[in-house]
């Protein structure tokens, strides 16, 4: 397999850590401790085409391959979790699956102003009893005239905050789990949504998690992709979300073994720096090794994100970001719910939820 990337990849990865190290950066500390959502970063991150980077240009987004796509999320997880899982959102499961399975007028709708960073999406499929077993959905959509009433709860519905559009996913044929799912596109603001907050989070803090009540009347217009096979749309997009989320966990953790070997520089034992003991040099080429396997193994992936590759990348790299966030001697070896807001500690705090979301 060839794992050497493109000029054009190479180019784009380079504008990435720009904008990563330019705008992101400097908002990532005040993101984590305030919980905001960073509107002003997300709309600058449309602006350099980060929201639909695989959309087609004629609709407004950078029209490139997901190798691309992949690096984009590493470089802009290495300084902001939290903007790369909104960015993961926005791409993967809301804008790649309008332009794959929505109707004419809905891409006219919804994607262009998606892909530009000018709106933003959110996914709403998981419910209190519905979140492994996502085909266990208890959100029931019933037909009512030239439309279907939409009843039920979502959590963790992330975007939430921000979102100009939700892609809601509700029961029609109870009994028949998978089979029986519909997913609706619905702007959140909607007669019958209602926002509601959530308890702060562990880490990947100011990604506008909410719960979302409904109670909500969606058109004909608004069914998403054929009635009953929702489910299918919904897997379909959670597949290369998982390439993303991957590609999350291999950010965290290069940012980690930054971290860890700054502070094994600045740290001083027995009249030298730690970093000088091979002790230390061990666990950095260990970090380096499992980071860089990873990313190899990921690679398949990124190449065919939406196959058994895809699948895969997603469960091999995840763990990644969690060890890698938890071993950073700047975190002093303790777990993330003893770690407070410096960056260190930030980095394993976003590591141990990427597996989760």
């Amino acid at each position: 397999m060839r794992l050497e990337l493109s000029p054009a990849q190479l180019a784009f990865r380079q504008s990435v850590d720009e904008f990563a190290r330019e705008v992101v950066a400097p908002r990532a500390s005040a993101i984590d401790e305030t919980g905001q959502f960073p509107f002003d970063v997300m709309r600058a991150a449309g602006a350099c085409g980060l929201c639909g980077v695989t959309i087609p240009k004629p609709w407004g987004g950078a029209g490139l391959d997901y190798v691309s796509y992949a690096l984009a999320i590493e470089a802009v997880a290495r300084v902001s979790a939290t903007v790369a899982v909104a960015l993961s959102v926005t791409n993967s499961l809301v804008a790649e699956l309008i332009a794959h399975a929505g109707r004419a007028p809905q891409k006219e709708q919804w994607l262009r102003p998606l892909a530009k960073g000018e709106a933003i999406g959110a996914f709403a499929l998981s419910e209190p009893e519905a979140g492994t077993d996502a085909a266990n959905q208890k959100t029931r959509a019933v037909r009512r005239g030239n439309g279907y009433r939409i009843t039920g709860r979502k959590v963790w519905v992330a975007n939430a905050d921000a979102a100009s559009v939700v892609i809601v996913f509700a029961c029609t044929r109870p009994g028949l789990r998978g089979q029986g799912v519909t997913a609706f596109l619905v702007p959140m603001d909607a007669r019958g949504i209602t926002r509601v907050a959530r308890a702060d989070s562990l880490g990947v803090r100011g990604l506008g998690c909410m719960d979302l009540e409904l109670d909500v009347q969606a058109g004909d217009d608004q069914v998403f992709g054929p009635v009953d096979q929702g489910f299918r749309a919904a897997m379909w997009a959670l597949q290369g979300g998982r390439v993303a989320i991957a590609s999350q966990a291999l950010g965290i953790g290069e940012a980690a073994i930054g971290e860890a070997v700054m502070f094994a520089k600045e740290r001083h034992a027995f009249g030298r720096p730690i970093a000088s003991y091979q002790a230390i040099h061990r666990a950095r080429g260990g970090a380096h090794a499992d980071v860089e396997g990873r990313r190899c193994e990921g690679a398949p992936g990124a190449n065919h994100p939406r196959g058994v590759d895809g699948e895969a990348c997603g469960v091999r790299s995840r763990p990644q970001g969690r060890r890698q966030g938890h071993e950073d001697p700047g975190v002093g070896w303790l777990p993330p719910r003893l770690g407070g807001r410096a960056p260190a500690a930030r980095r394993a705090r976003d590591g141990d939820l990427p597996g989760d979301l």
